[in-house]
């Protein structure tokens, strides 16, 4: 789709009109606002440090491409990604790849690209690596993924440092994985690597964070062991309710609280966000089909629906949702659903929204992070196209 100039509302209304609905939109100048300020913080703090983009936030082609252009690396959680991510122009030097499920062809296909970095999250997978490493004759560089067990308050869905997840090497366990990385040949031990959770918006399990990985390092340390990297993941969370206000996440407070490590010479600091770069800078762009009336509620149908943007169904997750077409300004109180056969199919209850008509013009913000990536097909609907302005 073309590139057009943005209203005074801030969104192209008028484009928006000659566009089959529904599509994702993206604004890119918020989202180089974002880069520019994620790179300025993060550049604040006192060690080398990588940004390592959350691919499985959002892989649309364009965006991956203008992210790569402002130098950050990957995160990536399949050989799919790690394709994108390389088509995209990212560095396979400056990639990491995660995830507890990597293949056998997934894992050489790192090896072969020569990706910066595994994620290693169990001893099996810590073998298979090594082994197909050894059957290639290379050496497989990995940092060991340690589950520390902090509770990042968020849904448990998207919470992954607890005990109970199946994410990581449980805490109580990493000596014995870090004494066995050491004998393999065809592996090297570059590093540690932490992710606690997603859509953290308090930032204490970020500071509980930083307390457990200095007593470690202290205590690897008197070991004599020295580990090149720290990655301490991602999840920082956006402001769902109000985007106009917080286009983009406090990066100052949040970068600030990893000043706390203690992190020797020569260690590097990485980082893995991927909601915060691209979520303020998305929106979901819809068109109501009908307005019906029932006893008790008001319904707006549109033409966009969990299988478009999942996160509400799956989440219970909140997105403001504005009426860009509205004439009448007065609020009425209406549940936005989709037209997908599913009861879960529900973007809001009673949410207050101009009178609504058919017709009119939706846009549901905040979702450029988990909305296009996970769109699917099912009830073979197509998938929804992008615009970016």
């Amino acid at each position: 789709m073309e590139n057009v100039p943005r209203t005074n509302k801030g969104f192209p209304v008028e484009a928006f009109e000659r566009q089959r609905t529904p599509f994702y939109y993206y604004d890119l100048d918020i989202l180089h606002g974002t880069l520019a300020e994620l790179n300025r913080c993060m550049a604040r703090l006192p060690w080398p440090c990588t940004m390592h983009y959350a691919v499985k936030a959002n892989a649309n082609p364009r965006l991956l491409a203008e992210i790569a252009g402002h130098g950050l690396g990957a995160d990536l959680v399949s050989g799919g990604e790690i394709q994108a991510a390389i088509h995209a122009g990212f560095k396979p030097a400056l990639m990491a790849y995660s995830g507890v499920g990597k293949a056998d062809w997934e894992i050489r296909l790192g090896l072969e690209c020569g990706v910066g970095c595994f994620n290693v999250e169990s001893v099996p997978e810590l073998e298979v690596i090594s082994a197909l490493a050894a059957e290639m004759g290379c050496t497989a560089p990995v940092a060991i993924r340690v589950n520390p067990d902090i509770d990042a308050h968020t849904h448990r869905y998207i919470t992954t440092g607890t005990a109970q997840s199946k994410f990581g090497i449980p805490i109580e366990q990493l000596p014995q994985v870090v004494d066995l990385a050491l004998t393999l040949p065809h592996v090297h031990l570059s590093g540690l690597h932490f992710h606690i959770g997603s859509q953290i918006i308090d930032l204490q399990p970020y500071e509980m964070l930083c307390d457990t990985i200095n007593a470690l390092l202290d205590h690897y340390e008197s070991r004599g062991i020295h580990f090149e990297t720290i990655n301490v993941g991602g999840g920082l969370g956006i402001d769902y309710s109000d985007p106009d206000c917080h286009a983009m996440p406090d990066f100052e407070h949040y970068f600030g609280t990893f000043a706390h490590l203690r992190l020797r010479d020569g260690q590097q600091l990485h980082f893995e966000l991927g909601r915060a770069v691209v979520g303020a800078c998305g929106s979901l762009i819809s068109r109501v089909l009908y307005v019906k009336h029932s006893r008790d509620k008001q319904f707006v149908i549109l033409d966009a629906g969990m299988t478009d943007l999942i996160r509400p169904a799956l989440y219970e997750a909140h997105h403001l949702i504005q009426n860009l077409t509205a004439v009448d300004g007065a609020s009425q109180a209406y549940d936005v659903v989709g037209p997908v056969c599913e009861s879960s199919d529900v973007f809001a209850h009673d949410c207050p929204l101009p009178v609504t008509r058919r017709g009119d013009l939706i846009a549901l913000r905040s979702a450029g992070a988990y909305g296009e990536s996970m769109a699917s097909s099912y009830n073979q609907r197509s998938l929804p196209g992008s615009y970016f302005a």
